[in-house]
């Protein structure tokens, strides 16, 4: 059964058609790669998914139930996580009250910024750490952290919620390629141990071949191809789009 349907997304700005009659469905346990060239869609479909931006017209459903609506907080507390291209920490605290934060808004608690979370959850927050490999890290400041460990801890802050839904825009974006590969090994994990689904985009396209188990693809804000990464890769639609004609994505990393 599917966890995540999308039904005929359309957003427009002005006389711009951003996202045309997108659909497409996603299961838990499963790694979607939303890809297309800049311009795509890409983004205005992710701020649709998790409360941003609200469609024209379409609707978007989470095992049943419609997250029209709703603000990305009441998304979020209903199982959908985000991770950004620019991750989004508080650099002013340490790794572990960054995660214990999270756990915070997952449980409705109020909290003033001049109040450290530092007894929070703190038992399961470490649990999240060791997860992501930075337990041993959890009292540094995050902003002494290097990026890889940066966006490593704004994986954990995005599973405080216990995700079924895990959205991830450009994960891996300014990570040598050893780095993005191990981000993305280190996701495929948690996916096989929790069960949740993630849909991600990337411009990485060894990454989007290497761990997604389908692939979209998005041009000028329509869906133009989908299906598994061998379909994807030699789809004529999808190199023309991307290269004209003459190259493979094997050229493209």
């Amino acid at each position: 059964m599917n966890l995540l349907c999308v039904q005929g997304l359309r957003k427009s700005f002005g006389g711009n058609l951003a996202v045309d009659d997108i659909s497409f469905d996603l299961a838990a346990g499963e790694l979607l790669a939303l890809i297309g060239p800049n311009g795509a869609g890409k983004s205005t479909t992710f701020n649709m998914l998790n409360g941003q931006l609200r469609p024209d017209i379409g609707q978007i459903t989470l095992a049943g139930k419609s997250l029209l609506g709703l603000h990305p907080r009441e998304v979020w507390q209903m199982g959908v996580s985000r991770t950004f291209q620019v991750a989004e920490t508080f650099y002013s605290l340490t790794v572990v009250e960054n995660v214990q934060m999270a756990m915070l808004s997952d449980d409705n608690h109020l909290f003033s910024m001049w109040q450290r979370a530092t007894h929070y959850r703190r038992t399961d927050a470490l649990a999240l750490l060791e997860q992501v490999g930075l337990v041993e890290q959890a009292e540094r400041p995050c902003s002494e952290l290097a990026y890889g460990d940066v966006k490593r801890l704004e994986l954990a802050i995005a599973m405080a919620n216990h995700p079924r839904l895990l959205l991830m825009d450009e994960p891996t974006a300014g990570m040598a390629p050893s780095e993005r590969n191990k981000l993305m090994a280190l996701t495929r994990e948690l996916v096989t141990q929790s069960g949740m689904a993630v849909l991600f985009t990337e411009h990485s396209m060894d990454v989007v071949f290497g761990f997604a188990d389908r692939i979209i693809v998005l041009a000028r804000g329509q869906l133009i191809a989908q299906g598994l990464p061998k379909d994807i890769r030699d789809h004529p639609r999808v190199k023309e789009v991307y290269f004209g004609s003459g190259k493979t994505f094997e050229q493209k990393k």
